[in-house]
């Protein structure tokens, strides 16, 4: 009952304060200062209700008995001396029907931490998209020294995203425009939903973001303002390598790639890629890509793949493809697939001629990462397809199937200690036998490291990859690896099982990105033999 009567006396000195400072001289710029007894911290009020409402204002923060011990006036200054008394930060709480209604709390209990409460409470309604929310406790007294609090809510008008605002680089597709307001217009708004939105931007390969996403409210919308900023996104991928063939000669090989992307603002590429390996296969690769054919969410792909090995046989693929954009970083395409191979010396006889005609399906997710060292944090990537086979010689037709799946995932342990994993598995299924040239051909660099380039041939195989990485700031890291895999061979009976391990260096130079790496692989059961030493050294240079 006595912190009652305290508190209304609070409020009555409160109001004469009003009274008697507003019935003053007119036209005088007055100052106020309230003076907390206890801290000697002095804050300065605009105006006699603006004193008013801080004082109010420590009730809302559980100093329930503030009392105002003494006000002096000396001309135009006036100083409030208070005393703020014990904080309550411990209450036995009952909540407002529309916060029982609208969370999981029941309608009355006891918390230790009243503060804790509302901040959680208050998120809650954010995350609702009642941005502008107020979360108020009452006082209602004490019962055996704890004091009695209710807690309202203020939602005020629940925010949804009205609009995307473009600004900067304005030249975007409509349809990528499009995309995003289908994925965020309408939608609650959420802080967690504009830092997705702002991460899938500044990863993006043709943009990047100038500052966070922005948000404008106004009274009847709530627009979200991007700064956008074209990226540098041509790009010079060189790796040269150092190791011995497959008649143990030291050999040089490499790898040339150029992409040459959004010139023309419609985020194309043009990709030409040319590879030699130590035993003297080479592969020429002519992609372009379109993202958006004629404005719509539809786009296209067309490869052309060419690989020779020495003066043996060659083939020629034709990959023309076309896909839906299921997201922003989700794609699922249809594929037809074009090929021929030619035997080019007589007396090789573990191949044969052949065209192929086929159809795919495949699909396509990446994920982007924070990390400028790191290209994603995750992808996968999925086909499957059918085909026919013609074998001119033998004047025999095949039916085929192939399979291929791979996925990749960045983990962050802790501080600047990560975690990369790879997994890759394929298969071509044919009733018949099929020729060393229309087998499945990996292995190097970007696949299973230790072995040379294209040298692991297979009907069907699978490895996976673990790799440490060291972050050195945001321009190195250190990474040590280790693969394992098993191919099959049908024609050769063989199911080997391989490993490799290796370490690298990768870092940022004004150039581009520097990498180095060393790696050695074997068959399980087959001791590392240090002549088969894999070194790889490679820019990735953008302009």
């Amino acid at each position: 009952m006595s912190s009652t009567i305290e508190i209304n006396s609070l409020k009555t000195i409160l109001y004469l304060l009003i009274l008697l400072t507003s019935v003053s001289v007119e036209a005088q710029v007055k100052e106020y200062w309230l003076i907390d007894i206890q801290t000697n911290k002095k804050t300065m009020a605009k105006d006699s209700v603006s004193a008013v409402k801080f004082l109010d204002s420590l009730t809302q923060n559980y100093y329930y008995f503030t009392k105002v011990e003494k006000v002096i006036q000396e001309g135009k200054l006036t100083e409030i001396f208070f005393n703020k008394g014990r904080n309550y930060n411990k209450a036995h709480v009952k909540l407002s029907d529309d916060i029982v209604q609208d969370s999981k709390y029941s309608k009355e209990f006891f918390t230790k931490n009243l503060d804790s409460l509302k901040k959680v409470i208050n998120e809650n309604y954010r995350v609702q998209g009642f941005v502008f929310n107020r979360i108020r406790s009452q006082f209602k007294g004490m019962k055996a020294d704890i004091p009695q609090v209710e807690i309202s809510v203020i939602k005020s008008d629940q925010r949804k995203i009205d609009g995307l605002v473009f600004k900067g680089y304005e030249k975007v597709p409509n349809r990528f425009v499009k995309n995003l307001e289908k994925e965020y217009t309408g939608k609650t708004y959420q802080e967690s939903r504009l830092i997705k939105l702002g991460q899938s931007l500044q990863n993006h390969p043709f943009l990047s973001l100038d500052k966070p996403p922005q948000t404008l409210f106004t009274k009847d919308s709530t627009q979200v303002f991007l700064f956008l900023q074209k990226k540098k996104s041509n790009s010079f991928d060189g790796i040269i390598g150092f190791g011995n063939d497959k008649s143990e000669k030291f050999s040089f090989n490499g790898s040339i790639n150029f992409n040459f992307r959004n010139m023309f603002n419609g985020f194309e590429t043009v990709n030409f890629f040319w590879q030699r390996n130590p035993d003297q296969g080479q592969t020429f690769d002519l992609q372009t890509d379109i993202p958006y054919l004629f404005k719509s969410n539809i786009g296209g792909n067309f490869k052309v793949n060419i690989f020779r090995q020495d003066s043996t046989y060659a083939n020629v693929k034709l990959t023309p493809a076309f896909y839906l954009h299921l997201k922003s970083n989700q794609r699922i395409g249809l594929r037809a697939t074009i090929e021929t191979s030619t035997v080019l010396d007589s007396l090789y006889i573990q191949g044969r001629d052949f065209s192929k005609k086929g159809i795919g399906l495949w699909y396509d997710y990446t994920e982007p990462t924070t990390i400028e060292l790191f290209q994603y944090r995750s992808r996968i990537s999925a086909d499957a397809g059918y085909s026919n086979t013609y074998y001119s010689k033998e004047d025999l037709n095949a039916n085929q199937t192939q399979y291929f799946l791979s996925a990749e995932r960045n983990f962050h342990i802790s501080g600047n200690h990560y975690l990369n994993f790879q997994g890759q598995t394929a298969l071509i299924n044919s009733k018949n036998t099929l020729s060393t040239n229309e087998l499945l051909r990996f292995g190097g660099w970007n696949s299973f490291r230790g072995f040379n380039e294209n040298s692991l041939f297979a009907d069907f195989y699978y490895f996976g990859t673990t790799e440490y990485r060291y972050l050195v700031g945001d321009q190195a890291f250190f990474d040590i690896f280790g693969q394992y895999g098993e191919i099959h061979n049908k024609n050769l009976d063989l199911k080997p099982k391989i490993y490799s391990l290796g370490l690298g260096f990768n870092f940022i130079l004004p150039i581009g990105l520097m990498s180095f790496q060393i790696s050695n692989g074997s068959e399980f059961g087959n001791p590392i033999k240090f002549g088969d030493t894999k070194i790889h050294w490679g820019i990735l240079s953008r302009f």
